[in-house]
């Protein structure tokens, strides 16, 4: 994206003449906040770009809630968008790859790299396919240049994203792992980290990368359910034995694992709960984005009789939360050498992330923010691990 030379960007919109808002629209509540927000927002030139822009940005703009509409494919025109004196709406296509390189990064000791757009899944609750479009690829050789001109520039974890990152290369004849192989060999990588992963997209040339050191030990895959019924209902792709096995395997091999799970979903009954939970309690998880289902219109999950009550998903979801604090905890217990990129300081004491993605706290009288330290001796603690240095 081009440098906006003829503005200046505020902390406080009281201040600003002209808003972006970068929206959301994963749930009916996301588009329900954004008309809330853009009803107190008064004599302001408001300019709506993300997904919401998608869904419901032409009809936020016939209704005058806003100045302009943009898509994802036209972000990279904001510089001329906000010269604009005109109304407009330019909502471009879901087919837009983009490919400019990112340097200017503020965080210098790691850094955010999106390989991959959109999604060709069809899970019954997830309207994203409609607003980010199908599965495409970032060029490889820009990914390539970015990671190394950060990697020249100080930066030395990276982490990999994407809206089905485990797609990424069937649309250019390559894939994950031969991306991986590529990046490990950049002078200045330290630690490579990846995004959500499905089970189904996890093969064999993606085992074989599993013992290089640079990758983290840490691998998020999404289960979203345990019980094959609610995965039938959910239109999703995995099955539980056969992820059941997959899981235990990358335990196997010393990985700390997360993954997604919904509670709430119309269809859950007793029943398939507590199958569900008595089957994740199988699993070596260290790890959960733990949701309570939210009814998204323009969905097959929408149409589906809603019969959780909130009170009943809630419950659910503490149980399934303190599941996996546990299993995260326990894994913990079982100490051994640790090396952590220090993101920062709060509160006088340092943070950072180890190659499990558990989080570090340190008491130190050095500065250490952005750097990489080796701890042996830690004491392990409900939330986190703790340590002096």
């Amino acid at each position: 994206m081009q440098d906006i030379t003829k503005y200046d960007i505020v902390n406080n919109e009281n201040e600003a003449d002209v808003i972006v808002v970068n929206s959301c629209t994963v749930t009916n509540s996301a588009d329900s906040n954004l008309k809330y927000y853009l009803s107190k927002v008064k004599n302001k030139k408001i300019l709506l770009t993300g997904c919401a822009a998608h869904s419901i940005g032409d009809m936020l703009f016939k209704e005058n809630k806003v100045f302009g509409v943009f898509g994802h494919s036209e972000k990279e025109k904001i510089d001329t968008l906000l010269e604009k004196n005109e109304r407009f709406y330019e909502i471009g296509d879901l087919n837009f790859v983009n490919e400019k390189i990112v340097t200017n990064i503020k965080d210098r000791s790691r850094a955010f790299i999106k390989i991959q757009e959109g999604c060709d899944f069809e899970c019954a609750y997830c309207i994203i396919p409609a607003v980010r479009g199908h599965a495409r690829s970032m060029s490889e050789n820009k990914i390539i240049e970015q990671i190394t001109l950060l990697a020249n520039n100080g930066f030395s974890e990276f982490i990999l994203t994407g809206i089905n990152m485990g797609s990424y290369g069937k649309d250019t004849n390559t894939s994950l792992a031969k991306l991986l192989k590529k990046i490990f060999k950049i002078n200045g990588v330290k630690r490579v980290r990846l995004g959500s992963l499905e089970p189904s997209q996890i093969d064999d040339e993606f085992i074989d990368i599993l013992d290089n050191p640079l990758l983290e030990r840490h691998l998020h895959i999404a289960l979203q359910y345990a019980d094959d019924r609610m995965l039938r209902i959910m239109k999703r792709r995995n099955r539980v034995q056969s992820t059941l096995e997959l899981f235990e395997k990358l335990a196997d091999k010393g990985f700390a694992l997360g993954t997604d799970y919904i509670v709430g979903h119309p269809g859950e009954s007793a029943e398939i709960f507590e199958s569900g939970l008595e089957n994740l309690k199988k699993f070596p998880l260290t790890h959960i984005h733990l949701f309570r289902y939210s009814k998204r219109d323009g969905t097959k999950s929408a149409k589906l009789t809603q019969d959780v009550v909130g009170d009943i998903a809630k419950k659910r979801h503490k149980i399934i939360d303190e599941l996996i604090k546990e299993k995260n905890y326990n894994f913990r217990l079982h100490k051994k050498p640790l090396k952590v990129l220090v993101e920062n300081q709060k509160n006088g004491y340092f943070e950072g992330y180890d190659e499990y993605f558990n989080k570090m706290i340190i008491k130190s009288d050095l500065d250490l923010t952005h750097q990489w330290i080796d701890i042996s001796e830690y004491e392990v603690k409900k939330e986190n691990n703790f340590c002096k240095f």
